[in-house]
């Protein structure tokens, strides 16, 4: 266990997360992507690949934990799996569980098999070339190594089962390779472009896609994040702070 972590929260401390003092930190990316699956999901298995500190989990947990779901986590970094496992214990989500596995090569879980998934929900490295961060842990969360998106978006795909449902978070500049390589492979594609001000260019999307599914693709309108003062906007409170789902907020 990491000795030097700190106690926070999100959803406006309706959520408790221990994370590293100095090393990879959730952020608001993760809150924001949790809020795409719609709150109608039951019964389901939901896999968290390249789960971080949980974050994305624990948010989502806490909208469908009366629903009969369980989440399990895939993360690399042994110590933010430890951390994941305290933070789920501590919130009560005795239907959230975090391992440590390494996607590039075969996973040795007893809970994992292909095509087994309803969900698959993931916010991954976003860069292949940018220079890394000095601190290894952030390090290791934002550069891929030895592996592209492409094989990132290939094993969630693995893991979901037929018109499973995949939602994840990037960069807008990825938005085109995304795509690229989900055509012919998953349809009902949705993508929901994320402003942090009105003036500004979309930095962030979040895409929502149907594994086998041959539906047209969709462009939602956008979210906004901060008002000019740079306060949050009406939806970007009830997103980051009341926990609700973009389901909630518009016609998905």
């Amino acid at each position: 266990m990491i000795d030097n972590h700190t106690n926070d929260y999100l959803l406006d401390k309706k959520i408790k997360i221990f994370q590293p003092s100095n090393g990879y930190r959730a952020s608001s990316d993760a809150v924001l992507l949790s809020a795409m699956p719609e709150n109608s999901l039951k019964n389901v298995k939901i896999l968290d690949v390249g789960s971080g500190t949980g974050a994305v989990s624990l948010c989502l947990a806490y909208r469908l934990q009366k629903n009969n779901v369980q989440i399990s986590g895939f993360e690399l970094q042994k110590e933010l799996v430890n951390l994941s496992n305290k933070s789920a214990e501590a919130n009560g989500f005795d239907f959230v569980h975090f391992y440590l596995a390494d996607i590039r090569n075969k996973i040795e879980i007893p809970e994992y098999k292909p095509c087994s998934f309803d969900v698959v929900i993931s916010n991954p490295p976003y860069s292949e070339c940018d220079m890394p961060s000095p601190n290894e842990s952030k390090a290791i969360a934002h550069n891929h190594r030895n592996f592209s998106l492409d094989n990132w978006l290939a094993f969630c795909l693995k893991s979901l089962k037929p018109f499973g449902k995949l939602y994840l978070i990037n960069r807008a500049e990825a938005l085109a390779g995304i795509c690229s390589f989900l055509q012919n492979k998953a349809g009902n594609i949705t993508i929901l472009p994320i402003y942090s001000k009105q003036e500004q260019v979309a930095k962030r999307v979040i895409v929502a896609a149907q594994k086998d599914s041959k539906a047209p693709c969709r462009i939602l309108p956008p979210l906004i994040m901060h008002d000019s003062a740079g306060n949050y906007t009406a939806e970007g409170e009830k997103i980051l702070r009341k926990g609700l789902s973009f389901g909630e907020l518009i016609n998905i």
